[in-house]
């Protein structure tokens, strides 16, 4: 090993001795912190400690992608997170976010699953899904392993037995008592509601129950069924002991979950892209169809480590090279106002220098209040006519320039859910990137902004995809 890197690897091993020892994500960067590489850790301390080892050949002792890797790393960061599972879920969001040039794993579209209980229906049921229900369901998840949930559906049925089947099934239908139930219910796993064998209101408290159970720590149910595992072992069944024990592992496992507010999966709540933009443009009344969207939103608490973010959507879909974050310079104290207007004219400097495309439709996370801000923006800085639009939560109004009273669309509306992909996309962009500088401040670490820097370098206009569209625009061909 040559003396400047193992003089680099001293420096970096001295720095993860202040490490913690609990679970979280840890960040090896390059130059300009540049994040290279994410990864997570039961043991932070420990797993990082790992890669830094003296070693004689470190192609041999890690593998050439790792040398090659740890060969441009000038420091590690860290980021704890409470637990293993939110750790897993954490990286896959980042890895999505940032795409770190070292990392292969997670960077497709794959998504975690959930539990879904279609509780909009007479008789709910209960299923394994990564495409839930636009509406009418419960959700729990996303969960860390889809071969451990298979699993444990399984023995919650066992104590439930609720309907997993996807028949469509009416209380008021006179020919269910004439259907023959499959096999869960004659081995006792299901309730037949598909033949008559409940009523509503009975399998209704059923689906109640099963809700409170996974609401709950479980501990009533893990009580019986390790009473019954101990009365199995003194007996010498230790077969049947066993299947206790193996119930109780993955009921225990239902804790290996998120929550889907804060572990967000926006790609798995999308709407039909092409129909949606055919229909905006019709809303908007422009002349050429609506391709890239651009959705801004500004993130703080009390005004501290205020955040800004801007996602880009091209025909519908994330383009994730093109999402920018902005740690806010020139706005003290709370003002959203001043921050959504800030990112305005640092996002879009490029475009007047004609060194990136302008965008068909900006989205703002807002009301009126903030509409009117985007457009004092944009006037001050003597852009060309963009069109802007805000949505605003809670009522999902839409104020659209030229007007000041809101547009309220249907729920299912595609235009609607298109649009609160592009905010909610762009909201969980600026409240991650604002947890990330508060839990490093709170951490008083040396790297206070950890991925800063790497996203203020994201600002510039770097895409390649871009440059060709924008030639292809030039030339007419599109």
């Amino acid at each position: 090993m040559p003396a400047q890197t193992d003089d680099k690897f001293e420096a970096i091993r001295e720095k993860i001795r202040g490490f913690p020892t609990r679970p979280g994500l840890y960040f090896m960067k390059g130059p300009a912190d540049k994040v290279l590489y994410i990864g997570k850790a039961k043991n932070l301390r420990s797993r990082v400690a790992g890669y830094f080892q003296p070693a004689g050949d470190l192609a041999v002792s890690r593998g050439p992608k790792i040398a090659e890797m740890l060969s441009k790393v000038e420091t590690v960061g860290f980021l704890e997170t409470g637990t293993e599972v939110s750790a897993m879920l954490q990286e896959a969001r980042l890895i999505k976010d940032i795409h770190p040039p070292y990392n292969t794993d997670l960077v497709d579209n794959k998504t975690f699953p959930y539990l879904e209980i279609t509780t909009g229906e007479d008789f709910p049921g209960v299923y394994i899904t990564r495409k839930p229900r636009p509406s009418g369901s419960r959700l729990f998840g996303p969960f860390a392993g889809a071969k451990d949930l298979r699993a444990v559906l399984v023995e919650l049925q066992k104590i439930f037995k609720f309907r997993t089947c996807r028949l469509d099934i009416k209380e008021n239908d006179p020919n269910r008592k004439f259907f023959r139930p499959c096999i869960l219910y004659s081995i006792k796993q299901c309730t037949a509601p598909c033949s008559a064998k409940i009523g509503k209101s009975e399998y209704k408290k059923i689906i109640t129950d099963l809700v409170k159970f996974l609401r709950s720590k479980r501990s009533t149910v893990l009580r019986q069924l390790k009473e019954q595992m101990a009365e199995a072992a003194t007996e010498t069944k230790y077969e049947k002991a066993a299947m206790f024990r193996d119930r109780i592992r993955l009921i225990e496992r239902l804790d290996r979950r998120g929550t889907p507010d804060e572990d967000v999966q926006p790609e798995v709540f999308a709407s039909d892209p092409a129909e949606a933009l055919e229909k905006l443009q019709l809303l908007l009344q422009t002349p050429e169809p609506i391709r890239i969207i651009e959705g801004i939103d500004a993130a703080s608490i009390a005004g501290a480590e205020a955040v800004g973010s801007l996602v880009k959507f091209i025909d519908g879909r994330p383009f994730k090279s093109g999402y920018r974050r902005f740690k806010i310079k020139t706005v003290k104290g709370i003002d959203d106002y001043a921050m959504i207007a800030e990112v305005v004219r640092r996002r879009y400097k490029y475009a007047l220098r004609g060194e990136e495309l302008w965008p068909d439709l900006v989205l703002i996370d807002g009301g009126l209040g903030h509409l009117r801000v985007a457009e004092a923006a944009f006037r001050e800085m003597n852009a060309p006519p963009v069109k802007i639009a805000a949505i605003a939560k809670r009522e999902e109004e839409i104020y659209i320039q030229g007007s000041t009273k809101p547009l309220k669309l249907p729920r299912h509306s595609p235009v609607l859910k298109l649009l609160q992909y592009v905010r909610d996309e762009a909201h969980r962009f600026a409240q991650h990137y604002h947890h990330i500088l508060r839990k490093k401040k709170m951490l008083n670490t040396e790297d206070a902004a950890d991925l800063a820097a790497y996203e203020e370098r994201k600002n510039e206009p770097t895409t390649s995809f871009e440059k060709v569209v924008k030639k292809l625009r030039k030339n007419k061909k599109i």
